[in-house]
């Protein structure tokens, strides 16, 4: 007659292939990052090209969930130079620039693609 004992269990097992399935959705957010500094890239209002050229992601994961975050590094004097171009912006002497939305329509596609492929995967059967 054969038999086997087995003592403890599969915890250790179960973290990896937990960590490998969070590193799946990470690089999903990866692929949308990449996509999404592309698209503001491309439709930021182009003087210098610094602004354009300074666009930027972060992935942030706390307390269980994980946020994607754009963000644009040009600061001059402060003042970061992509919200002055989205809302507008005074000027020396007492006139105003009017900002202009390029933000949103840029990154409204990268959003509505993150929440389909979501939806996608809670929908999965």
């Amino acid at each position: 007659m054969i038999s086997f004992r087995q003592k403890g269990d599969f915890s250790k097992l179960n973290k990896y292939f937990e960590r490998v399935r969070e590193a799946a959705r990470i690089g999903v957010l990866d692929k949308y990052g990449r996509e999404g500094v592309a698209a503001l890239a491309s439709a930021t209002p182009i003087d210098t090209g610094v602004t354009a050229n300074s666009w930027y992601y972060e992935i942030n994961r706390q307390n269980g969930s994980v946020s994607i975050e754009f963000k644009n590094s040009n600061i001059n004097n402060g003042v970061p130079i992509a919200i002055i171009l989205q809302y507008g912006h005074a000027t020396g002497n007492g006139g105003w620039v009017q900002g202009r939305d390029y933000i949103n329509p840029a990154i409204q596609p990268i959003f509505d693609a993150i929440a389909d492929n979501a939806w996608r995967e809670v929908t999965k059967a």
